[in-house]
């Protein structure tokens, strides 16, 4: 009998409310969104990575945007009230977050950095990201999750 997973980030989201729906995928490695979404056949509009990021300030903020886009720093700057910000070095995720690339979450980092998700999630009733482990994946009812994890909206996609 399988083990049931069971990550920081979806016992968050069980402790604020939020219902979930877990995807999985038998992989090791990272892969990139892209990838995950077509193996998992949904859309690559409202699945999104999880970035982090360091401002001028040394505070961290996470950006969640569609997999298939890129972070404006400018933009990403501006909705945090930074100066500047620049993405973290990889190797200061796992201490800095809990999480490893290609299984971060924006729920259930070592601390609860500000969050921003990309404006485009205005348009669909559920978005999908990572679970906190490299082969999982949650969907969540995006009003839901924005309210009850104070995320941001905003536009900050090139």
């Amino acid at each position: 009998m399988a083990k049931e997973i069971k990550t920081n980030a979806m016992r968050i989201l069980e402790n604020k409310g939020i219902d979930y729906k877990l995807y999985t995928l038998d992989i090791k490695e990272a892969l990139d969104g892209v990838s995950i979404a077509k193996l998992l056949n949904v859309t690559e509009d409202n699945f999104y990575k999880t970035l982090v990021t360091v401002g001028k300030s040394r505070e961290h903020y996470v950006f969640m945007i569609p997999v298939k886009d890129n972070l404006d720093l400018k933009k990403g700057a501006k909705v945090v009230g930074e100066k500047d910000i620049e993405m973290i070095p990889l190797k200061e995720l796992l201490p800095l977050t809990g999480y490893v690339h290609g299984g971060c979450s924006p729920v259930g980092m070592k601390k609860q950095f500000k969050t921003v998700i990309n404006d485009n999630c205005r348009l669909f009733n559920d978005i999908y990201f990572s679970g906190g482990k490299i082969g999982v994946t949650v969907n969540v009812n995006k009003d839901d999750f924005i309210n009850k994890m104070n995320i941001i909206v905003a536009d900050i996609v090139r």
